[in-house]
């Protein structure tokens, strides 16, 4: 009999106004920013659409969505593309805007700590603890929604 394990590897990924915890196999990579394809009547927070790979990878400011600054920095700005966890042919992959470089880290049970930050806040699911330093664990499949609700009321 198998045990499961309990540690995985996550992504420390910094945002304007703190960091975003991210599982590392959600991650397909971290590409350096460039100016986005506009997106018509989009929320402050759906920053465009950035090429990659062949998509049109819509672009989200976690801090402008949940508040939490009122613009996204460019300085040292880069993209985090994720894979979908929504299964949505016409959006497999969504973007975050990040400041530089994530810290991998290897997550266990007794490491994170909810720590009550974050609910109530639009794309947080929680607010953690990873060895005392304060993240946000975002709710990924409500922020893949409101970016196919925006771009589906643009189109």
């Amino acid at each position: 009999m198998s045990e499961t394990p309990r540690d995985i590897r996550g992504l420390l990924i910094t945002v304007a106004g703190g960091r975003l915890l991210l599982p590392n196999a959600n991650v397909s990579e971290i590409i350096t920013a460039a100016t986005p394809e506009p997106v018509a009547d989009a929320p402050p927070w759906l920053l465009g659409r950035v090429r990659w790979r062949g998509w049109r990878v819509p672009l989200v400011s976690f801090s402008v969505l949940s508040g939490i600054a009122e613009r996204d920095g460019a300085l040292n700005a880069k993209v985090t593309v994720l894979k979908s966890l929504t299964v949505q042919p016409r959006m497999p992959y969504i973007a975050l805007l990040c400041l530089g470089f994530p810290r991998l880290t290897t997550v266990s049970p007794d490491m994170l700590v909810p720590n009550g930050e974050g609910e109530g806040v639009p794309g947080v699911r929680m607010g953690v603890l990873v060895r005392d330093d304060p993240a946000w664990i975002p709710d990924l499949p409500a922020i893949e929604a409101m970016a196919a609700s925006a771009i589906a009321t643009a189109a």
